[in-house]
């Protein structure tokens, strides 16, 4: 049995120091953030400071407000013995080895004799951190690499030295896994270990491509973001965000520490990246770098004048149309294959990064695996560099590399020798997925146990058990299904409502132990389709928006509203897997399941409002019964405060930051679990339908006695809805909104309290909810969403 760390001291409060800290204290630990005393009386001004920099951080480094108050400010003289309490110290201070080899040797003589200990350095060696120290100390002794934003990127790189204990290894690879949510891969002590030595490779061909190849920085991002499945940042964004004086800093350093490097040289600086750290441009933190935005403007650097210029046109001919090739494996072939400016920049960049990747084992990694995951995981890149090269054609690569006079590193020319023709293989029965190895051969990719995808169990047909063209039934095993939607946006239309009521069928009449939903997709849901809802209005044969209250727009609601009522009361367990954005009627999908596995990183909201709607399948429904239920008693002024709180967020479209804040705000169940590592949520979900049939399931009771507040409580809200349009915060239309929304919420026109059923509120959602599309202003605000992916606050 491993044992989970609970508390935990951060030395250093940096940037990355603070972040580290408010990631421990999201995984529920005590942590103590300590730094330098400051001058003068005020010991703790210097980490004072920076936590409240941290607190001020967008998008936010804490999952709550209440989470940062697990965090406690010390310094290095009041508060050193703090440390004899803690089961795990993380250095983070200055990247110099004297500096951390004197904290370190102070450290010995403070912390108990099971703590471990670790150092968050980016390039210095691990093992010379550790000179002198005593050999029980050195056993515990690692390196824990997070990456920046900690909260955020997913890569954790562990790096033991020799003298490191394996069992402490065990132990942060599962903390890392289970309780941080972090994908774990275990580097070698060697300079920047895996992602860094890669990723900083990258970074400078990038650089020399503007700076010598005549490729402007508008067209090297273009060709290095979402195109290749890397994130819109791409290169020169991504350098603004880490920081310029970090990208030199750790350039500099890397240099002299790889003389044996064959590409050493593409880590010499470049001389604009100098010029601009010399002139204080450093990035976002400076606000400009290689880009600075002026107004609604995003300007550019001119590499000579280093004067900041409009983006020119992209010269790349025919990349629009290659972007449009939806499979990311068969969009890069065509990219790589593309005879245009577009194409050359493509081919002549992944060679090198191909051939650097593969050179580097086994010196930072012992298989392309590890390389993968590292590059996916802490730079977001869809495919890691080994999973292109199949992708593009092993062979294809390798004739490319020699006509190209770039050197093939002798396990992949051996691989060819056998006609051997990938990294990466799908063995045996239930396509297990094996990776090659030099000296080894193919061998078990060897996954964690507890993630599932959905993706796995659609290879065997016999698994499907129902399909349409939008959603399928899948048997995942110990007769537990799961209901997948892979609609555009994972949107819920026509053909995913129908589906979903075929399949509740199938599982009702089955012999089955319940149901899962979920799906592979970066975010749960987008909400309604607003697109079958245009199309729905124009199949009544009437005017876009108007008269739908009979039509298909009509019966699509009495179907949705029918169906979530039906999952809430299903006699079987139902469990929602979700993650990432869940918008509009995707969360009210969720708010009527009795039970929810959901990721930390989840963003939901009801955002009907910012399309001219309110909330009609069931959304206020639940809020009002959570407002009831959260109430100390039945008593208008005890059930206000929440039905006041979910009234804001549902009138201003907000949406929670995190699965703690949604449950603070009602939109998840107290009881729904959260899970750190989003990729085990189906794997969780799987394991809590099993358990609530275990235990002889029953459905939630009847919500036939729901106290609303009545008029009294709507004319506040009314009210405050004037306010906020009087001072300008909201427009005429958003008060004429939230009025109707006051009205479902508060329980229509019944004169005082009273106890309803949720039938009832769904009626008044249905009454409120079908005349907004004759609307003028829903009208618009609906086809501008549709055509622009943005809101319009007319």
């Amino acid at each position: 049995m491993l044992k989970p760390f609970r508390t935990a001291a951060v030395l250093g409060a940096g940037v990355m120091g603070t972040q580290i800290a408010a990631h421990l204290a999201n995984a529920g630990l005590v942590v103590y953030l300590l730094d330098l005393p400051g001058p003068g009386v005020h010991k703790n001004a210097i980490v004072e400071a920076a936590f409240k920099k941290g607190l001020q951080q967008k998008p936010p480094i804490f999952f709550t407000e209440k989470t940062a108050r697990r965090v406690l400010l010390g310094n290095f003289e009041d508060d050193w013995h703090r440390l004899t309490h803690v089961d795990w110290v993380i250095e983070a201070v200055v990247e110099k080895l004297e500096v951390k080899q004197q904290l370190m040797a102070r450290l010995e003589g403070h912390i108990r004799d099971d703590a471990v200990v670790s150092t968050n350095t980016s390039g210095l060696s691990i093992q010379a951190i550790t000179a002198g120290r005593s050999d029980s100390f050195r056993r515990r002794f690692l390196g824990t690499h997070f990456f920046n934003p900690p909260r955020y990127l997913k890569l954790l790189e562990l790096i033991p030295t020799i003298e490191t204990d394996p069992q402490i290894v065990e132990r942060l690879k599962w903390f890392g896994h289970l309780h941080l949510g972090k994908g774990v891969v275990v580097a070698k002590d060697t300079p920047n270990f895996i992602g860094n030595r890669i990723g900083v490779f990258i970074s400078m061909l990038g650089i020399r491509a503007f700076t010598e190849q005549g490729y402007t920085i508008e067209e090297i991002d273009t060709l290095t973001g979402t195109l290749v499945g890397r994130p819109k940042s791409a290169t020169f964004r991504t350098a603004d965000i880490v920081g310029l004086d970090t990208l030199l800093y750790v350039a500099e350093n890397l240099y002299p520490a790889i003389p044996d490097d064959e590409n050493r040289d593409v880590f010499q600086v470049p001389e604009i990246l100098r010029r601009l750290v010399e002139a204080g441009h450093l990035g976002s933190k400076t606000g400009q770098g290689f880009y600075q935005k002026v107004g609604k403007h995003i300007l550019s650097v001119n590499p000579q004048t280093l004067a900041y210029e409009k983006a020119q046109s992209l010269h790349l001919r025919n990349w629009k149309a290659i972007a449009k090739i939806k499979p990311l494996p068969e969009r890069l072939r065509t990219l790589y294959q593309d005879s245009g400016r577009a194409g050359t920049f493509f081919r002549q960049m992944m060679l090198k990064i191909l051939s650097y990747s593969a050179h580097r084992i086994p010196e930072i990694a012992d298989h392309p695996l590890d390389i993968d995951q590292a590059m996916r995981w802490g730079f977001g890149w869809q495919l890691g560099p080994f999973e292109i090269w199949d992708a593009i054609g092993f062979s294809q690569v390798i004739q490319d590399m020699q006509a190209a006079g770039i050197v093939v590193p002798q396990w992949v020319e051996k691989m060819q020798l056998a006609e051997i023709d990938s990294f990466y293989q799908n063995i045996g029965p239930n396509g297990e997925r094996f990776v090659y190895q030099p000296l080894h051969g193919y061998l078990p990719t060897e996954g964690p146990q507890d993630e599932l995808t959905v993706a796995q169990f659609k290879t065997d047909p016999a698994r499907t058990l129902w399909q349409n063209a939008e959603a399928a039934l899948l048997d995942i095993g110990d007769g537990v299904t799961l209901f997948e939607f892979r609609s555009k946006g994972n949107t819920l239309g026509q053909v995913v409502v129908d589906g979903f009521s075929e399949a509740l069928d199938i599982v009702e009449a089955g012999d089955y132990r319940g149901l899962v939903i979920g799906n592979d997709g970066e975010h749960f849901s987008a909400g309604a389709n607003l697109a079958d809802m245009i199309k729905f209005s124009h199949q009544d044969k009437v005017n876009v928006f108007t008269d739908c209250e009979h039509g298909a727009i009509a019966h699509l609601l009495d179907q949705f509203q029918a169906l979530m009522l039906r999952i809430h009361y299903f006699p079987k367990p139902i469990v929602a897997a979700i993650r990432g954005r869940i918008l509009g009627g995707g969360c009210e999908l969720v708010m009527a399941s009795p039970h929810v596995v959901v990721a930390a990183e989840t963003y939901i909201g009801l955002v009907e409002l910012s399309v001219g709607l309110i909330p009609g399948a069931g959304g206020i429904m639940t809020m009002a019964t959570w407002a009831a239920e959260q109430a100390a008693s039945d008593a208008p002024r005890d059930i206000q405060p929440f039905l006041k709180q979910a009234f804001e967020h549902i009138g201003m479209a907000k949406v929670a930051s995190s699965a703690h804040e949604a449950q603070a705000w009602g939109y998840l169940p107290p009881t729904a679990q959260i899970v750190m590592n989003s990729d085990r949520r189906l794997y969780v979900a799987k394991e809590e339908v099993l358990r609530l049939d275990h235990e002889s399931y029953v459905p939630p009771p009847k919500r036939n006695a729901i106290q609303v507040l009545g008029k009294p409580a709507r004319a506040l809200f009314e009210t405050a809805a004037y306010q906020m349009q009087q001072g300008g915060y909201i427009s005429d239309y958003d008060r004429f909104l939230a009025n109707r929304l006051a009205y479902v919420l508060t329980g229509g026109d019944l004169s005082a309290p009273t106890l309803v059923s949720d039938d009832y509120l769904l009626g008044l959602e249905r009454d409120m909810f079908l005349p907004l599309f004759s609307e003028k202003k829903t009208q618009e605000r609906i086809l501008h969403t549709l055509k622009t992916k943005k809101s319009l606050r007319n």
